[in-house]
């Protein structure tokens, strides 16, 4: 993937998306002594910034055609099925969603709402993503990972566009670490930009493969645990293509814990009006928790996502 893999993404998805704003938060720029701003994708298509990969994934393998009609299907924690199934619908395509048994019954609700099959028996996410794959060699579907896909990456990437055009003196950025795949997009393209811009990324402590594995030099699995961000959790593909860009253009990976997640999504909430996931309020957690240092800085922090079930927002919000 490259920059114009990307520019040709933004003009591809542009009908189907929406650019989202970018707001000054000065709850945050309190807590960091900066200039800190919200990239809002828990207001995108879907709720969450997944919609851009899956629209360009599925957009850009109608583009290359082949022989087989297309059939799809894809692992997900919850956001990437929601967004495919969305994609899937509008192009009239086949989908199938394998999840884990307990992904947020309001993601897996809207998948099958958007008609997609719903496989939700899997243990965990990293089974889900094994069941998938099975099942794309059993039958000829296409796998489009929810990371592992240049084309879902070149569609995430498009978020660094819209900010570097729309904040062009931002010289930090914190990005939530999944699978890889909105942050080595994020990181290669503001890279190009800004060849100085400081990026750290944010992964939850309790499912940290990706500082695991910076720290070793290669990919490491990890035995993840529960997190309140469920879409952060997992372990990526052995053969994953996010981790060299993440090494090569991410500064650092920082953790946030259970109590941060919870007190960034209640802090959203109250100071800024928003609702957000705990996947979608790691990169929050960090700056207010000062898991990172952005004093001084112009920075933007990522809010990912926002489709958390109204059941655990009811928890978060009760014990703070």
């Amino acid at each position: 993937m490259d920059l114009v893999d990307v520019l040709r993404a933004r003009r591809r998805i542009a009908p189907y998306v929406r650019r989202t704003p970018l707001v000054a938060s000065d709850w945050l720029s309190d807590a960091a002594h900066a200039r800190v701003s919200l990239k809002l994708e828990s207001l995108q298509v879907s709720s969450s910034f997944k919609s851009r990969g899956a629209f360009n994934a599925v957009m850009a393998r109608l583009e290359r055609g082949g022989d087989r009609p297309l059939r799809l299907v894809t692992a997900s924690a919850g956001n990437h099925g929601r967004a495919l199934a969305a994609a899937a619908e509008i192009f009239r395509l086949p989908l199938v969603v394998f999840t884990p048994a307990d992904a947020p019954r309001s993601k897996v609700a809207a998948i099958t709402r958007h008609g997609a099959e719903l496989r939700a028996d899997a243990r965990d996410y990293d089974e889900a993503e094994r069941l998938a794959k099975a099942h794309a060699d059993r039958t000829g579907a296409e796998f489009i990972s929810p990371y592992n896909d240049a084309d879902v990456i070149a569609g995430a990437a498009t978020i660094a566009l819209e900010i570097m055009e729309d904040a062009p003196t931002t010289d930090a950025l914190v990005v939530p670490i999944g699978g890889g795949g909105l942050i080595s997009g994020i990181a290669r393209v503001a890279k190009e930009i800004a060849p100085t811009i400081d990026i750290t990324g944010v992964e939850a402590e309790a499912s940290c493969a990706f500082q695991t594995s910076l720290r070793a030099g290669r990919l490491v699995a990890i035995v993840p645990g529960p997190t309140l961000a469920d879409g952060l959790g997992g372990n990526p593909d052995p053969e994953t293509i996010t981790f060299a860009p993440i090494r090569q253009f991410v500064d650092r990976a920082v953790t946030v814990g259970e109590e941060a997640l919870a007190a960034a999504i209640v802090g959203l909430l109250e100071a800024e009006h928003l609702v957000a996931e705990g996947a979608g309020a790691a990169a929050t957690a960090a700056v207010a928790a000062g898991r990172v240092d952005l004093e001084g800085r112009r920075a933007i922090v990522i809010v990912s996502g926002a489709n958390i079930d109204r059941q655990r927002l009811a928890g978060v919000l009760s014990r703070s």
